[in-house]
């Protein structure tokens, strides 16, 4: 064959011809592959987040977020001095108790005026008194000042009222209760009931407690 024909002879059919740019074009199924390749990463990255956030969260609920229970003490009774030259039964001794309420967990513990001190004698409810409503400040201490009313004529009415103050001791008890409630980040909330249950050996003559035993109960 001569030279012109070689030349003459015509191109391949563009049917037949394979474009540069379609033989390195990616091919549709390799960037389905690596777009579900990321979404699983993506997913695996927010899942593990997700995870340890939770597990954090948890750790700070069974620590630092633990609901306490609140301690309640007595700090110091006093009371007016006993006049018996007018023993009228309608006649009220005041009664003031120094009662701290201590807050121990990392948010306020508020109660509500359901505060209650009792003071007994002989086995007898001598005298009642409650304080208003108040706010224990988190990882605080708050000192409360009871003031009670107790009825000379229930007093009087102890047989054994006369031997006792002839001695100059009165052994009486009391009966503080304390109702409130802890709430942590307004997703944990817990109502506390703390109670405490005191004997005392009362001085009649300066009117101050010689001794003091007291056991402190915490129900939910």
């Amino acid at each position: 064959m001569s030279a012109k024909e070689l030349q003459l002879k015509p191109l391949a059919p563009a049917a037949h011809r394979i474009s540069i740019d379609e033989a390195t074009a990616p091919s549709p199924w390799n960037c389905a592959a690596t777009a579900a390749k990321s979404y699983v990463k993506c997913c695996g990255c927010a899942a593990a987040l997700v995870l340890i956030q939770a597990v954090v969260v948890l750790i700070l609920i069974f620590t630092v977020f633990q609901v306490k229970d609140p301690v309640l003490r007595l700090n110091s009774f006093k009371m007016d001095s006993l006049d018996l030259s007018n023993p009228n039964s309608s006649r009220k001794l005041t009664v003031t108790a120094d009662v701290s309420v201590k807050n121990r967990n990392v948010a306020s513990f508020k109660f509500t005026n359901a505060t209650l001190t009792t003071i007994y004698y002989g086995g007898v409810a001598v005298g009642e008194g409650r304080t208003p409503p108040g706010v224990a400040r988190a990882r605080r201490t708050l000192r409360l000042n009871v003031t009670i009313d107790v009825m000379l004529g229930r007093l009087l009415g102890v047989p054994r009222f006369t031997s006792d103050l002839r001695m100059g001791v009165l052994n009486m008890s009391s009966y503080t209760s304390v109702r409130g409630r802890v709430k942590i980040m307004k997703l944990i909330k817990k109502n506390v009931m703390v109670r405490m249950n005191c004997s005392m050996t009362v001085n009649a003559t300066s009117n101050t407690i010689q001794d003091q035993k007291c056991r402190p109960t915490v129900s939910i």
